[in-house]
């Protein structure tokens, strides 16, 4: 294991492994979400509402897109990390040229389907006529840079599975800075518009994609890349979809009920869809603590079942969900006090910073109970019961939220009853997470009778 950053998560103290694998995903989420947020800051200052907006009105619809196949990625980590675990190398070496074998095809379906079909998505979700050109311009240039998103996910996923955390962090700080600088020099500069925003994000995810790429190649030979390995195998490839089409499903079903509130956003007007997509930003930085200890969470579980340490594995999911709670309360909070304030620092027109505000001040109160879905899905990720997750996001923030909204809007027609949808759909999914592990026990050894 020498010149490598790999760590076996089944030996050594259990918080400790936890938070060490989590901090550089920390500072890695941090620093994505401070270049996305760069995008829209940049895009809001130098080229105003309409372009803010037009950039916010993506949002969702490119977490549709993207969501999929990052939930395929997330499982193949498991199918990864179970291997990892229990030391099977053969198995490890198949699980990761399949998985990046796999993701090329899904890398040039996402082109095809970004580039050709969302447009008239954007136009089905009624996005405002002042809105909608640039809407079409800055998703055409994103999507035409598919393949390095979907295939950054699948490095650092194998990357991640084998418990390398520190190289996707270093990688994700120098394509930040690099899509920060093109945003100031394209936008700031040249003033080219929100399509330049787009081609920034898209050229420093390249770069994101040839890094992970040359250490995928230079590591050790256990789960080293080799070109001439690179092939579908169908025993794997079925494992990798048994895990992933349920994660990738999820996300798609979150991102379909957030599309459908994204709709009913922009029926509020122009104001309301720019100042909803800079809370959005705001957000993101709440979900910090929640993605980096969610993904832990998977990829500890996923290594200490596969090595058949059960007790273990249980021990690190009652910490790693108390420390994740707590520090994404302590977020929202500080979001909630300072919304104005962080609102204004992408527009300071005073409708826009009223919209934005009012969001976070009904949304981020409830974070802790976001945080805790989000851990008990990646718990039941690792332990390879992905489509409990599935079942449960479909049924409360998908079916229950768009249901919620599509009846009482119609007799309260004013913009909070859409916020409200999130705190509701999260009280609901905890109390059915709670329901399903007290019942199932999914960290238990299985019984031979």
């Amino acid at each position: 294991m020498s010149n490598t950053s790999s760590t076996l998560m089944t030996e050594g103290t259990i918080w400790k492994r936890i938070v060490t694998f989590a901090f550089p995903l920390f500072w890695g989420n941090l620093f994505q979400q401070l270049y996305n947020t760069a995008d829209s800051v940049i895009v809001g200052n130098f080229l105003g509402d309409a372009a803010l907006a037009a950039v916010s009105s993506s949002g969702s619809l490119i977490f549709l897109m993207v969501g999929f196949f990052n939930g395929i990625a997330i499982g193949a980590g498991v199918v990864i990390a179970r291997y990892f675990g229990a030391r099977d190398i053969p198995n490890l070496q198949k699980s990761i040229h399949t998985t990046i074998a796999f993701g090329l095809i899904c890398g040039c379906l996402l082109t095809l389907g970004g580039v050709f079909a969302a447009p008239q998505i954007l136009v089905w979700m009624g996005t405002p006529s002042a809105v909608l050109p640039n809407s079409i311009t800055y998703f055409r240039i994103y999507f035409s840079g598919s393949l390095a998103f979907v295939m950054y996910n699948f490095f650092v996923g194998i990357l991640q599975s084998v418990g390398d955390s520190r190289h996707p962090l270093i990688y994700l700080v120098i394509s930040s800075g690099v899509n920060i600088v093109l945003d100031l020099v394209l936008i700031g500069v040249f003033r080219y518009g929100v399509g330049a925003a787009a081609l920034a994000t898209v050229i420093s995810q390249f770069i994101s994609v040839a890094l992970c790429l040359r250490q995928l190649l230079c590591s050790p030979e256990e789960f080293r890349l080799s070109f001439r390995n690179i092939c579908l195998d169908k025993n794997m490839l079925r494992q990798i979809l048994n895990n992933g089409l349920p994660a990738g499903f999820q996300n798609s079903i979150i991102s379909v009920a957030n599309v459908f509130v994204q709709a009913n956003i922009n029926q509020f007007g122009q104001m309301a869809v720019a100042g909803c997509g800079a809370y959005s930003k705001v957000q993101g930085f709440g979900f910090l603590p929640i993605t980096c200890f969610s993904m832990a969470l998977t990829t500890f579980i996923s290594q200490n079942l596969g090595a058949g340490k059960y007790d273990r594995a249980k021990r690190g999911a009652a910490f790693g969900v108390v420390c994740t709670v707590i520090s994404a309360e302590i977020i929202g909070m500080l979001i909630y006090f300072s919304a104005p304030l962080l609102i204004a620092a992408f527009n300071d027109t005073a409708e826009v910073v009223a919209f934005g505000a009012s969001q976070a001040r009904t949304e981020t109160f409830f974070f802790f109970l976001l945080a805790f879905s989000h851990c008990m899905a990646g718990i039941l990720r690792g332990a390879g019961k992905s489509m409990v997750p599935m079942v449960v996001m479909l049924i409360f923030w998908c079916i229950f939220r768009i249901g919620y909204i599509s009846v009482v809007i119609r007799f309260v027609p004013v913009i909070n009853v859409v916020f409200w949808a999130y705190p509701l759909t999260w009280t609901l999914s905890s109390l059915a997470f709670i329901l399903y592990y007290r019942k199932s026990k999914p960290l238990q050894p299985k019984s031979n009778t």
